[in-house]
């Protein structure tokens, strides 16, 4: 082996070894590329499908996060959102479509983005025992919806979500009066009943029900009264009683 050769050997040997070492150390402290917004879009489309809702949720909100002026991001934010939805967090739900709304107002998606939003609200508020305030924005998206794309698979669906949200917010009106009527406060049972008959009028199955309860609170009520008491409310009795006939 020539001189040459011997002198050059060793360090072409250090070469391969520094070269190896630095291939190394990139592979166990540099951090790996990210994903591109396509494969975060793919990936939570695929967890969709798998009904891994939780794992569908990090990857679309890694997607919103990272690139939010991708056009997978958009598409992203709605599959987000029926994320949120299928694993019943209804809440976050509503505020990730609003959120899609607001961004992008002219989108084709915005008719079935209102629909969510009021059923998310909707579905909020199923317990009649519990605040029924979800029920009046859901009522307005569903107006909205109604209003502004009647001719949609949504918009046609509106009028009868409304009236199921008028319902469930009546019949919540009805358990607080049953309430006061149980534990005999008659008054703030009257008063109950009759806010239910001025606001729920298109309600027959509520109505009927809600006038009677409200003469039998009166009656009741009327006993607890003084003579001037009982003389100061009854003009305000008799015109709930000719409102409702």
């Amino acid at each position: 082996m020539n001189v040459m050769l011997r002198r050059f050997l060793p360090l072409g040997f250090l070469l391969l070894f520094l070269g190896g070492c630095a291939g190394m150390i990139d592979y166990y402290f540099l951090p790996p590329p990210e994903d591109t917004a396509q494969e975060l879009y793919e990936a939570g489309r695929q967890s969709m499908a798998d009904k891994d809702y939780y794992g569908a949720i990090n990857y679309f909100m890694k997607l919103k996060d990272r690139y939010p002026f991708s056009p997978y991001t958009p598409m992203g934010t709605v599959a987000l959102g029926d994320a949120y939805f299928l694993t019943e967090d209804y809440g976050m739900a509503a505020e990730t479509y609003k959120e899609f709304e607001s961004v992008h107002p002219r989108s084709e998606e915005i008719p079935y983005v209102l629909y969510q939003v009021g059923v998310s609200n909707f579905k909020r508020s199923e317990s009649i025992d519990m605040p029924q305030s979800n029920l009046q924005e859901a009522i307005q998206y569903f107006y909205l919806l109604e209003q502004t794309f009647p001719d949609t698979e949504y918009g046609k669906e509106a009028a009868d979500y409304i009236r199921r949200c008028k319902k469930r917010m009546a019949e919540h009106e009805l358990f607080v009066a049953d309430f006061y009527w149980r534990t005999s406060q008659y008054g703030a049972a009257w008063k109950r009943y009759m806010y239910t008959v001025e606001n729920y009028k298109d309600l027959e199955e509520v109505l009927e029900y809600a006038k009677l309860r409200a003469e039998l609170s009166y009656l009741e009520y009327q006993k607890t009264l003084t003579e001037n008491e009982r003389q100061a409310i009854e003009g305000s009795w008799r015109h709930w009683t000719k409102r409702w006939l």
